[in-house]
């Protein structure tokens, strides 16, 4: 059993005041929900989280988090070493400011009226936070999907302050695929007959998340897996018969639409549009050339919204750069599953010695 020395957690918001948005709009009081765990007094690590994650990251024993395979004492990221600090993002529903909280202008819940933020929206407010909890640098910062977006943008917007940066299943930019499939998600949503231009009732039967839902859980996995798991199995004979997959996908979207709101899914659906490390900055390719920290860039054989070939592409022109792709047939998923896989390259790039201690 390992020994988990020093360890300490905690959850907890942190208040950052107003802020203003790239839109323009200002937020006011913005609070920030997080986790925290690991050796207070060690280097910190910033966990970036996925589209309908959360900042429990590593969790308890008893409610484990959805890296926990990844983070623990003596793991891949070893709490023995390092605190790892996890965010809720801005416009989520976990804790942090969102369509769900109050407006203290209002009195009354954000819903639909909840700005449009970016991707760098998002991690200017991480930013911020971190100063709050007194952590002025970081070894590095991880994520997958929407979290690998915060990952290289925090590499461009804060570049002296991070050493190492994790990417994995994400591009500089998210392509016209994966947009594709995000309008058909958006559109389910917005075209719910209960959806009132976001004020819809609590208690409502959004069907239109549902259907968001089913359309990314197809994205998410390979046609190989699928038919693995699945084979055209009957759930229930009749006409028309109903499969385990017509099941699976129902009870997928179901279960999302129980614990996540509409309005932060289709805002974080936005700011996933919105990604693209080259805007305003000349093109990703030379605004990859600008960060400074090394990069370690992982892809997933068979991923279909978040080609390897681009992350790879990606990995070739940062300055330090190096990538590697999981054989997988999880595809966009391998960075929630089979740790064994691609861990160890995450624990061999924290070793490494940043770009300033080579140097110098």
């Amino acid at each position: 059993m390992t020994s988990r020395l020093n360890y300490q957690y905690e959850t907890n918001t942190v208040q950052i005041g107003d802020i203003i948005l790239e839109s323009g709009d200002c937020l006011s009081a913005v609070e920030v929900a997080y986790e925290r765990a690991g050796n207070f007094n060690g280097p910190a690590v910033l966990v970036c989280h996925a589209l309908t994650g959360n900042h429990f990251a590593v969790g308890t024993n008893k409610n484990p988090g959805w890296w926990s395979g990844l983070i623990g004492p003596g793991g891949y990221i070893d709490t023995n070493e390092f605190q790892v600090i996890t965010f809720n993002v801005l416009g989520g529903c976990n804790g942090t400011t969102g369509p769900t909280s109050t407006n203290p202008h209002t009195g009354e819940p954000y819903r639909g009226s909840f700005p449009y933020p970016t991707i760098r929206d998002l991690v200017r407010v991480q930013k911020r936070a971190l100063e709050l909890l007194k952590i002025h640098s970081l070894h590095a910062v991880a994520g997958g999907s929407l979290g690998g977006m915060q990952v290289q943008e925090w590499g461009l917007l804060y570049p002296t302050f991070i050493n190492h940066l994790i990417v994995l299943a994400s591009t500089p930019e998210l392509s016209d695929y994966g947009m594709a499939f995000n309008r058909i998600a958006i559109e389910a949503i917005q075209n719910d007959p209960y959806w009132n231009d976001g004020f819809y009732d609590p208690n409502a039967e959004l069907k239109g998340l549902e259907i968001a839902r089913m359309a990314g859980m197809i994205t998410y996995r390979t046609p190989q897996l699928f038919s693995k798991r699945f084979e055209r199995e009957v759930r229930e004979e009749g006409s028309p018969t109903l499969y385990q997959i017509d099941s699976y996908l129902i009870y997928q979207g179901k279960k999302l639409r129980q614990r996540f709101d509409a309005n932060s899914y289709l805002r974080l659906l936005h700011a996933m549009n919105s990604h693209d490390i080259g805007r305003g900055r000349g093109g990703w390719e030379k605004a990859s050339r600008q960060i400074q920290a090394k990069v370690l860039a992982l892809g997933f054989k068979g991923d279909l919204l978040y080609e390897t070939s681009r992350i790879a592409e990606f990995a070739a022109t940062v300055p330090v750069g190096h990538f590697f792709e999981v054989d997988t047939v999880f595809g966009h998923d391998g960075f929630l599953v089979e740790f064994d896989k691609w861990g160890p390259h995450i624990k061999r790039a924290l070793e490494e010695k940043t770009v300033k201690e080579e140097v110098g």
